[in-house]
């Protein structure tokens, strides 16, 4: 299937920290279904993560202790999420981030994502079809592109600007030859984390 048509979903957390095995953990998560270039679906929770929000944290995404204190917890929310993401490709900017925390909550909770599950990740999409940019974040891509950015460090809004970065990343694919979610994969795809806790009953596949 040529990319641009394909089923992406986008998604972007919010987290405590830098590092979910340092004991960070997830306090949002935001996502948007995209299939033929247009936006079907969104999801977008908080999530208690059962610890403190460092003020650094707090400072950056805006997130408050009493924002999360009613949330359910990521093993309570993931679960819809990995349904939410069904067959789709999941996506993001510097998604191998995301990916690791996501990997790790549901580690802990005895889940996975499917191993067919294709990840794609902007920022490398960003660094190979636009190397003369010197920066690649998601907001100086964004800009370069012509992006109207309205609001960054919040899941959702993270990922509806992301939503807008990759559709145009996949026209500038295309005119790289790159015409099949397998070639997207090959050129711009990362290796899922995985995580194994040891306390751990058997894993559940979604």
């Amino acid at each position: 299937m040529v990319p641009k048509k394909s089923e992406y979903v986008v998604f972007d957390v919010e987290t405590t920290g830098l590092s979910p095995t340092g004991g960070d953990r997830i306090i949002e998560i935001g996502a948007i279904r995209v299939k033929n270039g247009k936006v079907i679906e969104k999801f977008e929770s908080f999530i208690n993560p059962g610890r403190d929000i460092p003020e650094e944290a707090q400072a950056i995404n805006n997130i408050t202790p009493e924002m999360v204190a009613g949330a359910p917890s990521a093993a309570e929310i993931l679960p819809d999420f990995l349904n939410f993401i069904g067959g789709a490709t999941v996506a993001g900017h510097n998604v191998k981030f995301d990916l690791s925390f996501l990997a790790f909550e549901l580690a802990q909770a005895g889940r996975k994502l499917r191993a067919d599950t294709p990840a794609v990740d902007t920022l490398k999409m960003a660094k190979a079809l636009l190397p003369h940019l010197t920066r690649h974040t998601l907001s100086h891509v964004a800009q370069y592109l012509g992006i109207k950015i309205t609001e960054t460090h919040r899941a959702l809004a993270d990922v509806e600007l992301t939503v807008n970065v990759l559709m145009k990343l996949l026209v500038l694919a295309e005119d790289q030859h790159i015409v099949s979610i397998k070639s997207l994969q090959d050129n711009f795809g990362v290796v899922k984390p995985t995580y194994k806790i040891e306390s751990l009953t058997q894993e559940m596949l979604f």
